[in-house]
């Protein structure tokens, strides 16, 4: 894509026609001279008639707007000359100051007015009716719009998106810019966004050496971070000196007195571990320290079973109308003795049959249980298969406002536990070490915890490889089911899943019922056939509607990658039109009626329910919503995850992607009435058994495989499961 031709123009402010307060959005009329009056829109927070801008951008033209200029840069200049300040105050643009006040001030102070205001607010109570304390009110009014002034001309000079002057400023108040220039680094945040390289820049420019220690340091912290999204909760000491080494350039001899200095001030631990010299991140040691420990309190706990178990069992069963098979009694058996147990198993093999079996059985034992899931998908499924609520993990442990240090933290802990007298969590795969940690500090010391899942699908996306090294222990009461019964055994899409996972590639040549495979070898061509699938030849052969249907792909690049597919999907099914406004962030077209997914947590987006009976706070990692609308003038995009509906400003848009094609590990612990999975060539680490298997237990009702068999037998053959970096399996064997 021709990236738009930059231009640069000055002007002064004639008009501010709106800005968010929140993200500091700005549409403003420029006069720059003979051009004219120009629409400037752009990150402008506290922009106010007579101020002076040069600002660089792009031209836009606006579908209701007609053509303006997007600001990127912008140098901002107060207004200089009696007439210019006096209109300069008496927009409004300070707290506190009006038009009469403004003349006055003017009046009194001329041309020295706004270096009163700043530097020596105490001098205004030379104006007869301004007492000393609305003095400095104003003053420290003033001084804050001029912090942020001086903020968004430091962050135009060196290239910094002028988004963040927002966050930042939420974040450290007037102090942002001294704490930026103190330490460029803090721009690397997982809220902020700013990419190491770029950080990196930013403080070589400044002057700071390239052997500084607080480059080293923040090079160290960096990679730790960044391996999180890997999957890995520690790195091996030698590996995360090598890493930083390669990243900043320097010799890895030169990063141990750094990383020593780390471990000393406690910001990052390091332990033997599985015979590595293990360096974790302060939060994720005591994570994995915690979860190993509570585990095995909680496993080598006796609970005493009810008396005559079987009869209460076959009780059970004759009220269900079923005969459970020896491993789904095992399982409910299981549960009445133990404080923990692990619950396993492949499609088709009975696990909803064990866990309405367990949940009868906690119920005759007068006991409250709680059903959660890790996302909002799987917990409302969890919630249908077993006729009772289930909600997401971060929903049970609830969210609140934790005063002295700013952040949201879960309302449920140890020192205000959750009533439940048991807790069942399915889909705990997708459960990474920090989750598990806050769910099990939230459980009473005799509570039980029923932990299900298929320990064949994709790891979690959060660091740690929790499910699969409680199984791996041997350290927690388990059963594992393995038997497919007869009426899931007749659905292609069972059938091939097991085949899959066993090695067998899938059933090709003969599409049956629920599983159908088109050949489509060149990329383009499969990008194309998927399209068509979803826009028209499945709504129309199969009745299914195209918001039922959901697309997979292993990979996010290429021509059938989630990227180009959702381009591709979106012209299709939600095409421009004046009745569908839309608002382009970065690489995207967010549009009405497009279906979107949250692509990080945050505690802190507010929403509310579609009828208005509840409100709550926090949308999470795989939410998939719709966007109800989008408000150009206020810069806002509300979507509708499922019955709640949040507002995103602006600045949060970041955390949003188009969700009509989402990767496999997107999908994880989602379930969809219909699957269309792209099976094209993509890097080796995408193209896996996990993938596929992942991919194929998606869909409920039909699957169609689009692509290369060729490719599907890569991936049937590549078992290869990326190493993860985790000490939890190694401290749950460990003897006191």
């Amino acid at each position: 894509m021709q990236e738009a031709e930059q231009n640069t123009i000055e002007g002064t402010v004639e008009a501010v026609i709106f800005q968010n307060q929140e993200n500091g959005y700005t549409v403003l009329k420029l006069d720059a001279g003979e051009s004219g009056g120009i629409t400037v829109v752009g990150c402008l927070p506290g922009t106010a008639p007579g101020e002076r801008l040069t600002v660089r951008g792009t031209w836009m033209r606006h579908a209701a707007y007609g053509e303006q200029f997007k600001a990127e840069t912008v140098e901002r200049r107060m207004p200089a000359g009696e007439k210019a300040i006096y209109e300069y105050l008496a927009s409004g643009a300070v707290r506190g100051v009006g038009a009469a006040t403004a003349r006055r001030m003017v009046e009194c102070f001329g041309q020295d007015t706004l270096t009163v205001l700043e530097e020596h607010p105490e001098r205004l109570t030379e104006i007869r009716g301004i007492t000393r304390k609305r003095a400095l009110a104003m003053g420290e009014a003033f001084r804050l719009q001029m912090g942020m002034r001086r903020l968004l001309e430091f962050l135009g000079e060196y290239g910094v998106p002028l988004q963040l002057a927002m966050p930042l400023y939420r974040r450290y108040g007037d102090r942002a810019l001294e704490t930026v220039r103190a330490n460029p680094y803090l721009l690397v945040d997982t809220d902020l966004g700013v990419r190491f390289d770029l950080a990196d820049s930013l403080a070589l420019e400044m002057g700071m050496d390239g052997e500084d220690p607080q480059r080293i340091e923040a090079g160290l912290l960096f990679e730790l971070r960044h391996n999180l999204d890997n999957g890995h909760t520690f790195l091996p000491r030698r590996k995360l000196l090598w890493a930083t080494a390669q990243l900043l350039g320097l010799e890895d001899a030169s990063l141990s007195e750094g990383l020593e200095a780390l471990l000393e001030r406690g910001e990052l631990t390091q332990e033997p571990v599985a015979g590595e010299e293990a360096v974790y991140l302060q939060e994720l040691c005591e994570a994995e320290q915690y979860v190993a420990f509570r585990i095995r309190e909680m496993a080598t706990g006796e609970m005493t079973p009810p008396r005559s178990l079987d009869a209460l069992i076959d009780r059970i069963q004759a009220e269900q109308g079923i005969t459970y098979a020896p491993q789904q009694r095992q399982a409910v058996a299981l549960a009445a003795q133990s404080q923990v147990m692990l619950l396993t198993g492949g499609p088709g093999t009975g696990k909803t049959t064990s866990l309405r079996g367990v949940l009868a059985l906690f119920d005759a034992l007068g006991l409250d249980t709680a059903l959660a899931a890790p996302t909002g998908r799987a917990a409302k499924r969890l919630g249908e298969m077993c006729g009772m609520e289930a909600a997401t993990i971060h929903r049970l442990l609830e969210t609140q406002y934790e005063p002295h240090s700013g952040r949201l933290v879960f309302a449920h802990d140890e020192s205000a536990p959750l009533r439940a007298d048991a807790v069942i969590v399915d889909e705990t795969s997708m459960v990474d070490i920090l989750l598990m940690r806050a769910l099990l500090a939230a459980l009473r010391g005799e509570c039980r915890l029923i932990l299900v899942g298929d320990p064949d699908q994709l790891p979690s996306v959060g660091p740690g490889n929790l499910f699969s090294d409680l199984i791996r222990s041997g350290a927690v009461p388990m059963v594992r089911l393995t038997e497919i019964f007869r009426q899931a055994a007749q659905s292609a899409i069972i059938r091939n899943a097991h085949g899959v996972n066993r090695g067998r590639l899938p059933e090709l040549k003969n599409n049956q019922t629920d599983f159908f495979f088109l050949r489509r070898k060149d990329p383009g061509r499969a990008a194309e056939t998927i399209v068509e699938l979803l826009h028209t030849r499945l709504p129309r052969n199969m009745g299914i509607p195209a918001e039922q249907i959901q697309v997979l792909s292993p990979t996010r690049k290429r021509q059938a990658g989630t990227a180009a597919l959702n381009r591709a999907l979106q012209a299709a099914v939600n095409p421009p039109g004046e009745d569908r406004p839309e608002r382009r962030f970065g690489e995207y077209i967010f549009r009405q009626g497009d279906r979107v997914m949250q692509v990080r947590n945050n505690y802190d987006i507010m929403w509310r329910e579609k009828d208005g009976r509840a409100s709550g706070m926090g949308v999470f990692n795989g939410d998939i919503g719709t966007i109800e609308a989008v408000d150009n003038r206020a810069e806002t995009v509300t979507v509708n995850f499922e019955g709640r509906i949040a507002e995103y400003t602006a600045d949060m848009l970041g955390e949003l992607e188009p969700a009509y094609a989402i990767t496999v590990h997107k999908a994880q612990g989602s379930e969809y009435r219909a699957v269309v999975l792209a099976a094209c060539d993509g890097a080796p680490m995408l193209l896996t058994r996990g993938v596929l298997y992942t991919a194929i237990t998606r869909a409920r009702e039909l699957l169609v495989i689009v692509g290369d068999e060729a490719v599907i037998a890569k991936m049937t053959a590549n078992n290869r499961q990326q190493k993860r970096y985790s000490g939890l399996r190694w401290r749950l064997v460990q003897e006191d």
